[in-house]
């Protein structure tokens, strides 16, 4: 299975299901299984900014208490779309069928400047106890 690792808390966001898009700056051609990897670090100052906070808290988390190391949720990929700033609506899309408009929480939790890439997720089952791992940059193999 491929695996993305994530510095936290955007591991978990898509682990609790709040963030169904992954932005990056390349392309995969990847679709099928993806494992969720949160890596060592932890980003504490966008833990305490809104609407990080609050989401995380509704689920019990805090910067304090987010896994690493460990693999937290598995997903599908879906597709890799490429992202645009729709001058006319003032708001970033998805080159998707459905021109998928990027707003709301979604929007806080990813990087959707023009010409990167969303990655979209289904089916995300976190993980009941997280499985330690040692995680890597791009896609790599996991089990």
């Amino acid at each position: 299975m491929k695996a993305l690792t994530l510095i936290q808390p955007w591991a978990t966001l898509i682990a609790i299901e709040e963030k169904k898009i992954e932005t990056r700056s390349w392309r995969t051609l990847y679709q099928g299984e993806l494992a969720i990897h949160a890596g060592k670090k932890i980003d504490k100052k966008i833990c305490d900014q809104e609407p990080y906070k609050s989401v995380l808290a509704a689920h019990g988390y805090t910067a304090d208490n987010l896994p690493t190391g460990c693999v937290v949720a598995v997903c599908t990929l879906l597709d890799c779309c490429k992202i645009f700033y729709d001058e006319a609506d003032r708001v970033s899309r998805l080159m998707d069928f459905g021109c998928t408009k990027i707003e709301g929480n979604e929007l806080a939790f990813g990087d959707y400047t023009d010409g990167r890439y969303g990655w979209k997720l289904h089916d995300v089952k976190m993980l009941t106890e997280p499985i330690p791992a040692k995680g890597a940059l791009s896609l790599w193999e996991w089990l």
